[in-house]
């Protein structure tokens, strides 16, 4: 059973280990162009919902960072802001992945341990 600092401690950890995955899941989905909404779904039913107050501003921090490219579409509905990789943000999405593939292979290994 967790006592009040443990549940705390749990929640502090778990959002730092969300948190480092966060981009790169947010890069994995913007291989072809999306619109916040759309990409906030993607993400989701694959198992890893994102909170708006995260992902806008990860998105137009991504997109200062040279790392994405966006445009205003005018389709059905309302206009809406549409986010793509960037061939700076592909070359950034393989690494990253490689490190996450490294990384979770070695905790696979560490965590077999029990």
């Amino acid at each position: 059973m967790y006592r009040m600092g443990e549940t705390e401690a749990y929640a502090t950890l778990e959002h730092e280990l969300r948190r480092g995955v966060v981009v790169l899941a947010t890069l994995s989905q913007l291989r072809t162009p999306r619109y916040g909404y759309e990409l906030r779904q993607a993400l989701a039913e694959r198992g890893l919902p994102i909170e708006e107050g995260t992902l806008y501003p990860l998105l137009r921090r991504l997109e200062a960072q040279g790392l994405l490219q966006s445009e205003w579409r005018i389709e059905e509905g309302p206009p809406r802001r549409y986010y793509a990789l960037n061939a700076d943000g592909g070359t950034l999405l393989r690494k990253l992945t490689a490190s996450w593939r490294g990384l979770n292979d070695a905790m696979a290994r560490l965590l077999g341990e029990d």
